[in-house]
């Protein structure tokens, strides 16, 4: 789900363009978004592509089990959309067209991916007011009902 959306409601046509490239980064790693066991040091697939890209190691991510049947110039281009595709800035994605048509006609001359959009880990405090929330013994619950 893209971030303006989640967060503030603001739904737009670069809202299913973040959506499409957690898929092309999910489906070129073979990792899910939110798996963080085969990404120990990172806390979601976004952050781990990022980080690969920026070092120069975007081939790294690549599912072992696809590395020897695929193209790596082919890989390398799902992930640099995949990464175009979850910028911040809403502005900055580019145009679904567009994103198919550079993956249709395998284009090399791709700008370069701005910082991409992502959620920070939960903070453990608060994870633990949640759980405390949760299992509280108070049974009681208030609610208001307003006619519209």
């Amino acid at each position: 789900m893209a971030p303006e959306y989640a967060m503030e409601g603001i739904f737009s046509v670069k809202s299913d363009v973040y959506s499409f490239g957690v898929l092309l980064l999910e489906v070129v790693s073979g990792i899910k978004i939110s798996s963080v066991d085969r990404i120990k040091d990172y806390p979601n697939l976004i952050v781990y592509a990022w980080s690969l890209w920026k070092e120069g190691k975007a081939e790294d991510l690549v599912d072992k089990c696809i590395v020897e049947n695929c193209l790596l110039d082919e890989a390398s281009l799902c992930i640099q959309m995949g990464l175009l595709c979850v910028q911040e800035n809403p502005d900055d994605r580019p145009f679904m067209s567009s994103v198919v048509f550079n993956l249709e006609n395998g284009c090399t001359t791709l700008p370069k991916p701005n910082h991409p959009a992502y959620f920070a880990k939960r903070n453990s405090d608060m994870e633990q007011i949640r759980e405390d929330i949760l299992n509280s013994k108070n049974t009681m619950t208030l609610t208001v009902i307003e006619g519209r």
